[in-house]
């Protein structure tokens, strides 16, 4: 069986990695070079890079500074926004990217998930599916950063574009989008026990005790979050510890270890008297987190 992944989540709008809350309120964090060089460095298993305003603005994303970021990034990189042709994907993983998520142009012309796939192969192309829960108790799938509903069912979609050729599912909830509540478990199981293509959730995670569930009980093979990361030092492998420790099969990859700490409740380290997150000793040569 396949180890799960953690991934880390960075959204571009006007340039600038924001945190996103209900996609429609935004915080700018800054430069898109800094967060990737702190996940990469912190042990993340994959990066997903997504610029909110490139299908508004009806361009794909910037290459030359995906030029710029792949440098400083050493896992595997998603990128999406705006991507709605095969010489778009061509430009972009030509730039560094690994793989394409496809969102709004995969909805208006699906068979653009099935030409990418036979030029880049199924491993390439990641279908993003943004999904609010309505009061009929379905999810429906919605573009252009969550503002426009398309009347897709998000189950009946996740199974069409298995079909078309999608390798991986990007499965984010608008409603629990900066809420700090956890995922969205409903919605992760729904779509992962209707398709046999990896599912990552993401969308909603504030503390640490929220990534496991989504693999446990949501049955998600990757769990991601994007707004934990960004002022946490050493979030990411203090993640993976916290997910090791609620037995979940996570990818370790990371020489660092947080040797015999302990946990609150809500997933955060506990300190020593008078410590800070700075002065924990890690060490080096041990693969285990905990």
């Amino acid at each position: 069986m396949l180890k799960k992944r953690l991934v880390a989540c960075l959204l571009i709008r006007d340039g600038l990695i924001v945190q996103s809350v209900g996609f429609n309120r935004y915080l700018p964090i800054g430069h898109p070079k800094f967060p990737i060089e702190f996940v990469v460095k912190w042990d993340v298993d994959e990066i997903v890079l997504l610029d909110m305003s490139a299908t508004p603005e009806n361009r794909s994303p910037d290459t030359g500074v995906l030029e710029m970021l792949s440098r400083s990034c050493f896992v595997p990189l998603t990128v999406g926004g705006g991507i709605k042709s095969v010489d778009d994907v061509r430009r972009i993983t030509r730039a560094g990217a690994d793989k394409v998520a496809i969102n709004a142009h995969a909805v208006a012309r699906s068979a653009l998930i099935s030409e990418v796939a036979d030029v880049f192969g199924q491993q390439c192309v990641v279908v993003s599916m943004d999904c609010r829960l309505e009061n009929d108790g379905r999810y429906q799938i919605y573009t252009h950063s969550g503002s426009k509903a398309t009347g897709l069912d998000a189950v009946v979609w996740a199974k069409q574009v298995e079909k078309l050729g999608a390798g991986e599912i990007f499965l984010n909830s608008i409603d629990r989008d900066g809420s700090k509540k956890g995922y969205d478990l409903e919605l992760i199981r729904r779509v992962s026990e209707s398709v046999s293509i990896p599912v990552v959730a993401c969308g909603g995670v504030g503390n640490y005790t929220h990534f496991a569930p989504g693999v446990i009980e949501g049955g998600a093979s990757a769990v991601a979050a994007a707004n934990i990361f960004h002022y946490i030092e050493h979030s990411t492998i203090v993640a993976k510890a916290h997910l090791l420790k609620s037995g979940v099969d996570i990818r370790l990859d990371s020489e660092a270890t947080y040797d015999g700490r302990e946990f609150d409740e809500s997933g955060r380290l506990i300190m020593l008297s008078g410590g800070r997150l700075s002065d924990i000793e890690f060490k080096r040569g041990a693969r285990d987190l905990i």
